[in-house]
């Protein structure tokens, strides 16, 4: 138990982000295959307040892209405070989101606020936000096990994803993934994560 938990640990550690993405096709079965890790996750009551939606179509990522970018355009303009920008600036991003067009696929996780019964009511959803994160987390390390990349972008107003891909009231966009190979010549940001001691306290 102890060798495949530092397998594993091993393994995540090699885990980076990046916006540079092969457009390599992606068989649809591997993707099929994250969803069905991350429908694994805990949940609140076991509601699985979650709907993940692939989009795979040209046309479909092109207009994400544009509505993304001119989000994106107006929170580097001004939008975001200087002290966000300076924390992102190591991390080289800016307003171009050419991975929503280059990847193979795209991945939204909606969260579903409530759920919704057969004659219409609305069901209450609890920790909704909570189990959308950690579905969120699953799919990421199912999609790294494939020797895949994804990026979490959050395009923020994100409501024009709802619109765009005709999702029910009750459903809020949570995250954008774009999911393929990383490009040949792919950039990741070198970065070190905390130490066991800074990020957990012991009571034994």
């Amino acid at each position: 138990m102890l060798r495949r938990a530092r397998e594993f640990y091993a393994e995540m550690n090699r885990r980076r982000t990046t916006r540079h993405f092969s457009d390599q096709a992606v068989p649809r079965e591997m993707i099929e295959y994250a969803i069905r890790t991350a429908g694994t996750a805990p949940s609140g009551a076991h509601q699985q307040p979650w709907t993940f939606v692939v989009v795979g179509d040209a046309e479909m990522k092109r207009k994400m892209r544009e509505a993304a970018e001119e989000e994106e355009r107006a929170n580097y303009g001004g939008r975001m405070p200087p002290e966000w920008l300076h924390a992102l600036a190591p991390l080289g991003t800016d307003a171009v989101k050419e991975h929503i067009t280059t990847a193979p696929w795209v991945v939204i996780l909606f969260r579903q606020r409530h759920g919704v019964n057969a004659d219409g009511s609305q069901r209450t959803h609890y920790y909704s936000t909570e189990s959308c994160g950690i579905a969120a987390g699953l799919f990421i390390a199912a999609v790294h096990q494939m020797g895949l990349a994804t990026l979490t972008h959050t395009p923020s107003p994100m409501g024009f994803l709802s619109e765009l891909l005709q999702r029910p009231a009750n459903e809020k966009p949570f995250l954008l993934m774009p999911v393929g190979y990383p490009a040949a010549d792919a950039r990741v940001p070198d970065l070190s994560r905390k130490p066991l001691d800074e990020i957990s306290t012991w009571f034994e």
